[in-house]
């Protein structure tokens, strides 16, 4: 399946919902589970792995508890910011796709004003916890990740540009370094190589889950890859991405504290991730190809990130 949406043509007909709440701000009439949805519970969990891992591999398994915790609550917390923005800035689009039609927002269930609220008491607390209780540097972090998420990918990119997958990788690549910088404190070499890896992973995810909804980001005017360019040419942008986790891999076992079980790891499940990559061009049911593709890849994350948390128990 081809589809091709201009990008101009889908940013004059999405409206900005910050400047026009309309009537889906109306009706305050949702319990506590809704408030729940709007911090996107699962997403924030899968950040706080990625957060210990990197705190963990950079004490090389000595991080106090108190650390661990005032590093995991505070990073939860500004990442529940970001998802309650982004619920509150993209419940105009979420009422047009079936998958988001039935979230509290669109379909009317919260205030979108309590909701907004919420989201800015989160990144104040969360920035507070991080700034004096961990190190002004996470906290620092903390808010560049916040920027690019509601800033930059969903105020911006998402209605206006197929590089959204892209950038908005930044603040999905943030929370590990946090974790990193809770312990060191600096921006090292282990930092960068732990953001890059991040980085990269993040967009052949999220391409395999654009290529599944494509009609669905289609009908709600979103112009990401798929729906732009085709599956052929999204498919090859995935092929990069994954290709370029192969080489940082190795530069983490320069990383200290990184060993032979990271890279071996690493390297089989990267190589087998690009070789179901090529894959995709001779795939007779692309949908399927991409389901795949999708549980792969968090297959692979929370594989790592479990033996990046080993790491300083293994001694080869």
């Amino acid at each position: 399946m081809e589809q091709t949406v201009e990008s101009s043509t889908t940013a004059s007909r999405v409206s900005n919902p910050v400047m026009e709440p309309g009537p889906l701000s109306e009706s305050p009439t949702g319990t506590w589970r809704d408030f729940v949805t709007v911090t996107k519970i699962g997403i924030t969990f899968a950040n706080m792995m990625t957060v210990f891992a990197g705190l963990w591999i950079a004490s090389n398994g000595l991080a106090a508890g108190d650390l661990i915790f005032y590093t995991l609550i505070g990073t939860a917390f500004v990442i529940m910011a970001g998802t309650c923005l982004n619920n509150y800035i993209d419940r105009d689009l979420d009422k047009n796709m079936e998958r988001t039609a039935k979230r509290a927002l669109p379909s009317g269930r919260l205030n979108a004003t309590h909701v907004l609220w919420l989201g800015v008491g989160f990144a104040v607390a969360g920035t507070l916890i991080l700034t004096f209780l961990v190190n002004p540097l996470t906290a620092f972090l903390g808010l560049i990740g916040l920027f690019d998420y509601v800033v930059i990918y969903t105020m911006w990119l998402k209605r206006t540009s197929t590089t959204s997958t892209v950038w908005g990788g930044i603040s999905g690549a943030v929370p590990i370094v946090m974790g990193w910088t809770a312990f060191s404190n600096s921006l090292d070499f282990g930092a960068w190589m732990l953001f890059l890896w991040m980085f990269l992973w993040q967009p052949p995810h999220f391409l395999a889950l654009a290529i599944r909804r494509a009609d669905d980001y289609g009908k709600a005017g979103i112009p990401l890859l798929p729906v732009v360019k085709g599956f052929d040419v999204t498919k090859r942008h995935m092929i990069r991405y994954v290709a370029g986790m192969l080489p940082i891999s190795f530069l983490m076992y320069l990383v200290p504290n990184v060993g032979y079980l990271y890279l071996i790891t690493s390297l089989v499940l990267g190589f087998g991730w690009l070789i179901w990559s090529v894959v995709g061009f001779m795939a007779k049911d692309t949908i399927k190809w991409a389901r795949i593709s999708f549980i792969f890849s968090l297959i692979y994350l929370t594989v790592l990130n479990i033996v990046l948390i080993l790491e300083p128990y293994v001694h080869w």
